[in-house]
């Protein structure tokens, strides 16, 4: 699957449960929208990463992935502890400076 490598940089990081790793694919301003939230800043987006890991404790398997500029749409399967697992989700990444500027999941 062809994709920025700071795209894989998260999913990687987010496979390993590596919160260092995570944090250093995010610019400092960075800007995350999930389930109506919006987390704004890489320490809201940690915080928020974090405690989705420990709810539901899911796994995130990117499907397909289209690029378009700075743009990046990765469908990917998404299992874990949670009602309907799995489901299939669309990371709506913004990529800016080589950082994850803007990150939204549907």
């Amino acid at each position: 699957m062809d994709l920025p490598d700071i795209v894989n940089m998260y999913f990687d990081a987010d496979s390993c449960n590596d919160t260092d790793a995570l944090s250093e694919t995010f610019a400092p301003d960075a800007v995350v929208e999930d389930e109506g939230a919006r987390h704004q800043g890489v320490v809201a987006i940690l915080r928020w990463w974090v405690a989705a890991k420990k709810a539901a404790s899911y796994v995130a398997e990117p499907l397909e992935s289209t690029v378009d500029g700075d743009k990046a749409l990765v469908r990917a399967k998404v299992s874990g502890r949670f009602p309907g697992s799995p489901v299939t989700l669309t990371y709506s990444f913004t990529i800016k400076d080589g950082r994850i500027a803007r990150l939204e999941i549907q």
